[in-house]
């Protein structure tokens, strides 16, 4: 058998939400680092068209699939349902980015071979030596790591990053983390499928990334995004003392 018929079937996730302006030199860059690997937009209804330019993009290379929603649905279930359909067609390693281009495809290498390494999951991590966060305010530092720091010490993790949204999972991972009873969304979300694939014993691995904040189109954070998180986490911890996660 070939080394190419050997090679593990890889999905590079992207929820979207009038993400126009980067979705392309998304879709070219991380295809670019990755030939083999195919790409899956999942939109939700974009008023600015960019599901219309996806449907454009997978038109022209066979490796661009598209998953259009009936609306504004959130994060959380954007990847739930891609993680769902990739389970489906086969898919061995699946991974999460943002399509506004903070997140370097240059680290997918590195954080592929963790996963073939073992891994059951890889982080981009911001908060390891080697990473680190270019573009932001001081009130968006202290956010992102206070936010970190609060989860990490509730739940007793060693992870430096939990609200990465730069993550790679192995098939097997995602097939033991229950999806249907994952209800977080946003940093909640992130945190919470850490949690759970500790919790059911995989190795997770952190890959220091730099992230570059967004350089065209609004960012989705939120007070209620915020909310969700601080309020989630000690769910989570109590959850898992019930012996419920």
């Amino acid at each position: 058998m070939s080394a190419r018929a050997n090679r593990p079937k890889v999905l590079l996730v992207t929820p979207t939400y009038d993400e126009r302006d980067n979705l392309e030199p998304f879709v070219t860059s991380t295809l670019d680092t990755l030939p083999h690997a195919h790409v899956l937009v999942v939109d939700d209804a974009s008023p600015d068209g960019t599901g219309d330019l996806a449907d454009t993009l997978a038109a022209r290379d066979p490796r661009v699939r598209v998953m259009h929603r009936s609306g504004k649905l959130g994060l959380g279930s954007a990847y739930l349902d891609a993680f769902r359909w990739a389970l489906s067609e086969g898919y061995d390693r699946i991974f999460e980015m943002d399509t506004d281009l903070s997140h370097d495809p240059r680290y997918l290498p590195q954080m592929l071979d963790a996963l073939d390494d073992g891994a059951g999951l890889v982080i981009g991590s911001r908060n390891v030596p080697g990473g680190g966060v270019e573009g932001w305010g001081p009130g968006r530092h202290i956010l992102s790591k206070g936010g970190s720091l609060y989860s990490r010490t509730l739940l007793g993790l060693p992870i430096r990053d939990l609200t990465s949204g730069y993550k790679g999972f192995r098939r097997e991972t995602l097939e033991a983390l229950d999806l249907g009873a994952v209800q977080s969304e946003g940093y909640a979300f992130q945190i919470e499928l850490t949690y759970r694939a500790i919790r059911r014993g995989f190795r997770v691995d952190e890959v220091p990334i730099v992230f570059v904040d967004r350089r065209a189109g609004e960012s989705k954070m939120s007070r209620r995004v915020f909310t969700e998180a601080v309020v989630m986490v000690p769910r989570l911890r109590l959850a898992a003392l019930l012996g419920r996660l």
